[in-house]
């Protein structure tokens, strides 16, 4: 749904790259009864073999312990599991929870996590061609249609997709990404695109990704590929740090500062940023209830992103500014 002036309504999502799993998994489900409460529009589970939950086995937790919340993945790694599985999980998953399910797929991108696992980490090339191929099989099964399938890399002869989801034609798929390859695809065949940083070759963040400018030419890339669809398109981005703060050039001030003693070694510096380049960031927020949520208005203006993640830790602080964007 948009507004008056053809800009999508605001929705917001709890979840994420944070880490939910300390006290276990019961915690995890009253995280998500927690985000319910505070009025969050869905909660996103990562998938990650590490210290965490298992997503696909905490959605269907989540599924009777949450009532509203819309419940999904950020993002599922492809290469964990053959798509013909994933379709029968996720469209059970959907009537499970009664029509909430966000299937968020990735081509995967930890590859450590991949080598502990015993689990083949193809180069990027190949990763994307596996997650087009699985976007091509979710997309037919998720709608419980019959799906004959020959790929470079998947073959399946005949399956039908079951249960029927509740949703129709079939669950939302959102695809994430921050490079020219992976943008592309996901404007084809998502209808949520996470807009993230890219990557260097090495597989590091990097830095000028969180610039305004640099996020309005990864939307720009975006509306070329997508074409007519655009439109249908809603994308996502994840706010990665909040400042609750009555002076925000002195804060922005002090975290550039900070970061010139030393940059997350998982972070390439190929820019140095300045105190304009922290306060205009789509994925950085800082100031008061009101100037972040109108630096999130902005944002909007500027790109069309309207779907906004927050990390489970911050939760509580960006509640009033959510508070403040809710029906807008």
């Amino acid at each position: 749904m948009s507004d008056g002036r053809g800009l999508r309504r605001f929705r917001f999502a709890a979840g994420g790259e944070g880490n939910p799993e300390e006290g276990g998994a019961r915690r995890f489900v009253r995280l998500a009864q927690k985000a319910e409460q505070l009025g969050y529009d869905s909660f996103m589970i990562p998938d990650h073999l590490g210290n965490q939950v298992g997503p696909i086995a905490a959605l269907g937790a989540l599924a009777v312990a949450t009532d509203r919340i819309r419940l999904g993945t950020a993002v599922l790694a492809n290469g964990f599991r053959h798509p013909a599985v994933l379709a029968k999980d996720a469209a059970t998953i959907d009537v499970l929870s009664g029509g909430r399910l966000e299937l968020g797929i990735g081509a995967g991108w930890m590859k450590e996590e991949f080598d502990k696992g015993g689990i083949a980490y193809e180069r990027p090339g190949v990763r994307i061609e596996k997650l087009e191929e699985s976007l091509q099989i979710l997309d037919t099964l998720l709608r419980g249609q019959e799906c004959t399938f020959e790929g470079k890399h998947y073959s399946i002869n005949g399956l039908t997709g079951s249960p029927r989801p509740r949703q129709g034609p079939r669950p939302p798929i959102a695809v994430g990404g921050g490079g020219p390859r992976m943008l592309a695809l996901a404007a084809k065949y998502a209808d949520i695109i996470s807009v993230a940083t890219p990557t260097s070759k090495e597989g590091k963040l990097l830095l000028s990704g969180v610039t305004l400018d640099k996020t309005i030419e990864r939307v720009e890339r975006i509306r070329e590929a997508a074409g007519d669809r655009f439109d249908e398109i809603e994308l996502n981005w994840t706010i990665t740090m909040i400042m609750i703060t009555d002076d925000r050039e002195q804060t922005a001030e002090m975290a550039l500062a900070a970061l010139d003693q030393g940059f997350p070694p998982n972070i390439e510096v190929d820019v140095k940023l300045g105190v304009e380049d922290i306060l205009s960031s789509p994925y950085l927020a800082i100031g008061s209830f009101e100037e972040i949520a109108d630096q999130i208005r902005m944002v909007r203006e500027k790109t069309s992103m309207s779907y906004v993640g927050i990390f489970p830790t911050q939760m509580d602080a960006f509640a009033p500014v959510m508070d403040q964007l809710r029906g807008e």
